[in-house]
């Protein structure tokens, strides 16, 4: 795959996969935290105080079609950030350049802070000898024209906690101040990370039998793991949506139309779990959700820029799925996320 080595663009240096077949996902780069941001424990990392939580200083540089981008999205929505951090879309295809800007595409616009033609630009501007992948999503800060960040379960824990203060009052990690339960959103985000959300990308770029055949089963013991969990709460983790919940939605959201068939994760369809698919519809029809969720943009990139996978690029049309349908979870203990009505 490509990425940058020092500063410059190569197309020949990232391999995926290990001599087993078996996808490796590499490290993202920058990892700054913002002040007022709650670090995870066991993150070796303190918020760096030159970035401080100020509307209309950071930026944020998403694909609507990548799962770890949407979670940053989400979180923006959701709080009540769209006023205090503005966001610029890259084109769902990407090519051997990279993530590039196509602004005259729908759902897509221009880099809106510099006039990139493509998001490697930025990150050679943060550090001209970047040796890296280049990823979404990024945080970038327009006072000291940096990259902040471009790991995405940390961006999310930023716009939780550092930006508390400039959003609608809502929290993505209720009872913050009690460790056990932010641990316990902590924990929950972990386990569902390796088996589900990276899952699907083993099972997708497997490059063997034995390692397919272990992230597939693995994902779906997840699956079911979740489902039955999931069958007499309403959340993962307490009474309240929280961060934990997002990073189970974007993979589960892409996953009839996706992972099912380009990635091979073809066992079940989530619309067929009893628990699963009335909660991933309880969450989409939660206000603020369902506009982060831009399922063309979604379908174009994975079936178009895995030519090892699909090297046809023909987007899959099914399933026809009725994402507005009741889905009684509100039966359950917990309610979605309510803004402050003075917001």
């Amino acid at each position: 795959m490509n990425q940058l080595v020092d500063g410059e663009w190569r197309t020949d240096v990232y391999e995926t996969t290990n001599e087993e077949g078996a996808f490796e996902r590499g490290e993202t780069t920058f990892r700054n935290w913002i002040a007022g941001s709650d670090v995870p424990e066991g993150i070796d990392a303190e918020p760096d105080e030159r970035f401080q939580p100020e509307a209309g200083r950071y930026h944020l540089y998403v694909s609507y079609a990548c799962p770890w981008a949407h979670r940053t999205l989400l979180a923006r929505s959701l709080l009540g950030l769209e006023d205090a951090i503005d966001v610029s879309v890259v084109d769902p295809w990407r090519g051997e350049g990279g993530w590039q800007f196509s602004p005259e595409k729908a759902g897509c616009t221009p880099d809106r802070l510099h006039g990139s033609d493509y998001l490697r630009e930025l990150y050679v501007a943060a550090d001209p000898d970047a040796t890296c992948r280049v990823t979404v999503p990024v945080l970038w800060d327009t006072e000291t024209e940096t990259v902040v960040n471009n790991e995405s379960r940390e961006i999310l824990r930023t716009l939780s906690t550092a930006f508390a203060d400039l959003g609608n009052d809502v929290s993505l990690l209720p009872d913050a101040d009690d460790a056990a339960t932010v641990a316990a959103v902590d924990e929950t985000i972990t386990e569902i990370y390796e088996p589900v959300n990276n899952g699907v990308y083993r099972a997708g770029f497997a490059t063997s039998q034995a390692a397919y055949d272990e992230a597939v089963d693995e994902l779906f013991d997840a699956l079911d793991h979740w489902n039955e969990h999931l069958a007499d709460r309403r959340y993962l983790v307490g009474d309240s949506l929280t961060e934990a919940d997002i990073c189970l939605f974007t993979t589960l959201v892409r996953f009839d139309q996706v992972y099912h068939t380009h990635f091979m994760c073809n066992r079940k369809f989530i619309h067929q779990y009893e628990h699963l698919w009335p909660y991933l519809r309880d969450l989409y029809q939660t206000p603020g959700v369902a506009e982060t969720v831009n399922m063309d943009h979604i379908k174009e990139h994975y079936y178009t820029t895995h030519p090892d996978v699909t090297p046809t690029g023909i987007i899959a049309r099914g399933p026809d799925l009725d994402w507005d349908a009741p889905h009684d979870r509100d039966r359950l203990t917990g309610s979605p996320p309510t803004p402050n009505a003075d917001d």
